[in-house]
């Protein structure tokens, strides 16, 4: 059976490229994601017979924390728009008493997907909605035309509305206060669900029991630009077809769905050990199944992961890829190790990507009005600062530079609304002076950096 969407026709030379944007460095994770993207494109183009019986090839990657695991699977996802899941692989242990059941996860890709297709819908019919909230806003601002009594004022003519109307999308009344009839929200089992602390189970069922019992409304008093709103997204909700947008949900995920666990190095047994390691190993065979390709109840309807993308991820410092179950190996055949980072690639960090740090903190710092910029010699002492902290403390990647970044700009942020119209150039004399005293202490350095 034919699917009713395309996956994105990108070369695997083109995903890399798009990837390189924002992630520096792994080269040989970002080839393997692209080939195993690219895969999804082919497979939809061969013969129906044979189109299922073509299997993803899941990836295992392993490197330690802050290398870009996380965000290699996150942007391949989005490139796509696939609908994209992480979990971590600890959430699972001891399920039944305070872990998850391992089969939620599908049901988090599945909500995801579905919810991606109803903003989707939702936005193909704003335009319509907004006209619907419009009119019933105009309603409750204007009350209903009346045959005058003898004797009594004529009722308001027709184009009073109009100039109503021309007042309102001009924004002059969207602080006039307005009664207005609307959906009334939660659920009181839910409300029992979550004060009994299952939060998640409480939203389930809330969201359940709303789609299966009549609506209940209730007349509230707002300003006009929130009952604009509110009124616009009940009108989207009305207009949509909900039955549609899950059906291309419940589909989407089980073609392009991705999912990310996290960790999956903290549930592998050592063979030198013994105990816990019983609980570890459970939870590898819970995931198996839905790995290899199950069938999953959602609220939805029966979601398959047999060509759903698996990635799995972890540092492996104390374990090695090995000790994983054999079945669960062989179900991660793509194996990719991702490099340590240094102050050279620190540096790249700091500039190159889209979204550097650099960049942001000078995007943040202009809507102050003060003008920021950062010297290379600046840029390469960070980047030394955050390697050398790294190799001081726990090795958490790029991650450190964020926590440098923080430092560096502490005061500056604090000052910025006063410092209006200013110019300020980060140099190697301010790095050395707003950091340096923090590496050179060792014990102050763990707790700060």
């Amino acid at each position: 059976m034919s699917s009713s969407f395309e996956v994105k026709d990108l070369t695997p030379r083109q995903i890399v490229a798009e990837l390189d944007r924002h992630i520096i460095g792994q080269a040989e994770a970002k080839r393997a994601v692209a080939v195993a993207l690219r895969n999804r494109w082919r497979r939809q183009k061969i013969a129906p017979e044979l189109r299922d019986e073509v299997a993803p090839k899941n990836i295992l990657m392993i490197g330690p924390t802050g290398v870009g695991k996380t965000e290699i699977a996150r942007r391949l996802a989005a490139l796509v728009g696939a609908p994209f899941v992480k979990v971590e692989a600890t959430k699972y242990t001891e399920v039944g008493y305070h872990g998850r059941d391992v089969e939620s996860m599908v049901r988090d890709l599945v909500k995801a997907a579905v919810g991606e297709e109803e903003s989707a819908a939702r936005e193909a019919v704003r335009t319509r909605a907004a006209e619907v909230a419009e009119d019933r806003l105009l309603d409750a601002l204007l009350p209903a035309p009346q045959i005058p009594a003898e004797g009594e004022q004529p009722a308001p003519k027709p184009e009073t509305r109009e100039r109503l109307r021309k007042k309102l999308r001009a924004g002059d009344l969207d602080s006039r206060e307005v009664e207005i009839e609307t959906r009334a929200s939660g659920s009181p089992i839910a409300g029992v669900m979550t004060s009994m602390g299952d939060a998640e189970a409480g939203i389930e069922l809330q969201e359940a029991l709303e789609s299966m019992m009549p609506r209940r409304t209730v007349r509230r008093n707002m300003t006009v630009a929130e009952a604009r709103r509110m009124l616009a997204r009940e009108a989207a909700d009305e207009l949509i077809d909900r039955d549609a947008a899950v059906r291309r949900g419940l589909e989407k995920s089980q073609n392009l769905g991705i999912i990310f666990i996290d960790e999956v190095d903290k549930v592998v047994g050592r063979s030198d050990s013994r105990g816990v390691d019983v609980s570890r190993e459970g939870v590898q065979r819970d995931l198996l199944p839905f790995i290899e390709g199950a069938s999953v109840a959602t609220r939805w309807g029966l979601a398959r992961t047999d060509h759903i993308l698996f990635i799995a991820a972890g540092a492996f410092s104390q374990a090695s890829p090995s000790d994983l179950l054999p079945e669960l190996q062989g179900r991660l055949p793509i194996r990719v190790e991702l490099e340590s980072l240094g102050a050279a690639e620190f540096e790249r960090i700091l500039t190159e990507p889209a979204g550097a740090l650099t960049r942001q903190a000078t995007a943040l710092m202009a809507t102050e009005g003060v003008k920021l910029s950062f010297r290379p010699a600046a840029v390469k002492r960070i980047a030394e600062i955050a390697a050398e902290a790294n190799s001081r403390a726990q090795n958490i990647g790029a991650r450190r530079l964020m926590t440098v970044m923080e430092l560096l700009l502490e005061e500056l942020s604090f000052e910025a609304p006063e410092r209006s119209g200013e110019k300020v150039v980060v140099d190697a004399k301010m790095v050395e002076e707003r950091l340096s005293g923090v590496v050179e202490d060792a014990d102050v350095a763990k707790f700060i950096l």
